[in-house]
């Protein structure tokens, strides 16, 4: 592991993108506020700055994430190309190295030799550490993006990529400062601080999103979930179910979470320009929520000095969450069958569904009775 390896030594550093960042947060930090001290912004610079960087953020959750590295949904190519811009515009790379990079995180997260991010290194190397030095694990190996590199679209992007940043990101904040009639008031908020604010909104899913709130699915990586961080990254901020289920269209999976990706492909798909949305079944995030209670139970029943009962009860309730479990796992074996039938009676699938239903709130009901064993046995252990 790069930590622990007496010799290791730290790899040169990229001093294009330091540099970049010194540059752009500096301006960010010293001639943005002056500017608005000395001269002042206009609300149509705010406007146009925060416009940009809503663009921005779509381009990346719609698109750079959930369209192509997760391909959890599919997309008219007009959408493809309103996200690609946008994506493009946040100065992130292109897809091809951006997705391919994530898809190698997923793989191998929390894995210092193999996850280009790896929140194991720290808070820092996670935001933005990863990327001042030419890391292995970020060397670039397209074998995992053979589906990516055969779109044309993304094909012509990776090709033509920093003509398009300096047009999107140089080009047109100067040309709307030219329409607005202050050049440099647009270019500073709608340039400089748009993009230095999307990069580091993005960048705490990499980070925070590994260091900040709960595991409600799983505990085999790092990642977590938060609405405070979901609120500022489109809805990425749901980290421990999107590395659950990192396919669902979906990261705030109730429909009250700050989901704002999940919003716009809805919007999307309503038109007619986002279609085959996937979606993890209900009992499979009921089962995950499951599995983490009755792990977490029972590291809490060894610290309490509960009493023989308290455990009997503990275990009859997993018999009865695995049985459950394997009712439904019967019940899809079932659903396969019958979709092999080229008949198939409506009467049937209503039954199959019903059941369904069934398995659903059975565990829903014993969620509720594990919270309330758990409250009991600390109450009264004896």
């Amino acid at each position: 592991m790069r930590n622990m390896n007496s010799d290791w030594t730290k790899p040169p550093i990229n001093w294009p993108v330091t540099g970049f960042f010194i540059l752009t947060n500096l301006a960010a930090l010293t001639v943005v506020p002056w500017y608005g001290l000395s001269a002042g912004y206009a609300w149509g610079a705010w406007a146009l700055a925060g416009f940009f960087w809503f663009l921005n953020g779509i381009g990346i959750t719609a698109g750079y994430h959930r369209l192509w590295s997760h391909r959890s949904y599919q997309a008219h190519w007009l959408l493809r190309l309103f996200v690609l811009l946008a994506g493009t515009m946040a100065l992130q790379n292109s897809v091809l190295v951006w997705a391919s990079r994530h898809r190698y995180h997923h793989r191998h997260t929390d894995d210092n030799d193999r996850d280009p991010y790896s929140a194991k290194l720290g808070l820092w190397f996670s935001h933005m550490g990863w990327m001042v030095r030419d890391w292995p694990s970020s060397d670039l190996d397209f074998s995992n993006i053979k589906d990516l590199e055969a779109d044309p679209m993304l094909r012509w992007q990776h090709r033509n990529y920093w003509s398009l940043v300096v047009t999107l990101n140089l080009g047109l904040p100067l040309f709307c400062g030219w329409l607005m009639g202050d050049i440099l008031g647009v270019f500073l908020l709608a340039g400089v601080l748009r993009l230095v604010v999307n990069h580091h909104t993005t960048f705490f899913i990499n980070s925070l999103a590994h260091f900040v709130g709960k595991q409600p699915y799983s505990d085999a990586t790092t990642a977590k979930d938060s609405t405070l961080i979901a609120s500022v990254t489109w809805g990425e901020g749901y980290h421990n179910y999107h590395h659950s289920f990192q396919n669902d269209y979906r990261n705030g999976v109730r429909w009250w979470n700050i989901d704002i990706g999940k919003w716009f492909i809805n919007v999307c798909s309503w038109f007619g320009l986002a279609w085959g949305l996937k979606r993890v079944p209900r009992f499979k995030i009921r089962r995950a929520q499951m599995q983490m209670l009755f792990k977490r139970a029972e590291l809490r029943l060894n610290k309490l000095p509960a009493s023989q009962r308290w455990r009997e009860s503990l275990e009859a309730e997993y018999e009865a969450f695995s049985a459950t479990v394997k009712h439904w796992q019967a019940l899809q074996l079932e659903r396969v069958d019958h979709a092999k039938q080229e008949i198939r009676s409506r009467f049937e699938d209503s039954q199959w569904h019903t059941r369904l239903k069934e398995l659903e709130y059975s565990l829903r009901l014993q969620k509720k009775r594990l919270r309330v064993l758990l409250g009991e046995a600390a109450a009264n252990p004896a």
